[in-house]
């Protein structure tokens, strides 16, 4: 198996996991990175999910990884989209001021109802955006084979 083949399937099977946890609300998201522990598990747990999907992406398709023509955008917006991934938990404790990513009903900004907007406007919109890039991706192709015949 290529490295690239091996660090698709790699990146699809944590996203995939990581993705089965959060939609079936699992135990686990909840329990203490350690003992002692403030962070909850699912803290490290997301943020190795959403890197994971621009990886699998990128691994996967290799008109990312090689681009030409409209792909050399598609493919710096991918990188984009991975440096947002890889800064998550940076920014979104800046908004909570906290690693388990708790809001209040408090009137001032970090940790308010304006910061838990922003945090999930920023969640959502850092796993849309290499979806959307896939959906791109995928007319593209589809594009490409009707010309041809």
């Amino acid at each position: 198996m290529t490295q690239p083949k091996f660090y698709f399937f790699a990146s699809l099977i944590i996203f995939i996991i990581v993705a089965i946890l959060l939609i079936t609300g699992s135990f686990v998201l909840t329990e203490p990175l350690y003992n002692g522990s403030t962070i909850p598990m699912g803290t490290p747990l997301t943020w190795i999910g959403i890197m994971s999907l621009p990886l699998a992406i990128y691994f996967g398709i290799e008109r990312f990884r090689n681009p030409t023509d409209i792909y050399t955008l598609l493919s710096r917006t991918l990188k984009f989209s991975l440096t947002l991934t890889v800064l998550w938990v940076p920014i979104c404790y800046l908004l909570a001021g906290n690693l388990s990513f708790s809001f209040s009903e408090k009137s001032g900004f970090r940790g308010g109802q304006t910061a838990m907007k922003l945090f999930w406007g920023y969640s959502y919109g850092v796993v849309i955006l290499p979806l959307l890039l896939l959906i791109i991706h995928l007319v593209l192709t589809l594009v490409r084979r009707i010309k041809r015949k």
